[in-house]
């Protein structure tokens, strides 16, 4: 068996990554996306799939650009959190840390 230390992990995805990516530019590129969440431009572009066919983005062509919705009163798909709106979690994890107060400043 592995030790847990030896796999990185994250508490947040990478479809959340991206889905924060555009709710903060909507006009943004895939490119760009993937530069930002340090994942391929295919895996960005599988993941703006899958958070379209779930009804989470729509997005319209503005000439040769995509222009993304966030649907922020989508709810979390996890059972345990179907009443919490996406918008919430995009609100929560958007904020710049500068702006946000700590765990330690709460306290």
């Amino acid at each position: 068996m592995t030790d847990s230390r030896d796999k990185p992990w994250t508490f947040v995805t990478n479809h959340t990554r991206v889905l924060i990516a555009i709710s903060q530019n909507p006009d943004i590129r895939v490119r760009d996306i993937a530069s930002l969440t340090g994942i391929t431009e295919r895996s960005t572009q599988r993941i703006v799939a899958d958070l379209e066919d779930a009804g989470y983005l729509t997005h319209e062509k503005i000439g040769r650009r995509n222009h993304y919705h966030v649907r922020n009163t989508a709810t979390l798909r996890h059972p345990r959190e179907r009443d919490v709106e996406v918008g919430l979690l995009i609100e929560l994890l958007a904020s710049s840390a500068d702006d946000s107060p700590t765990m330690r400043d709460r306290a």
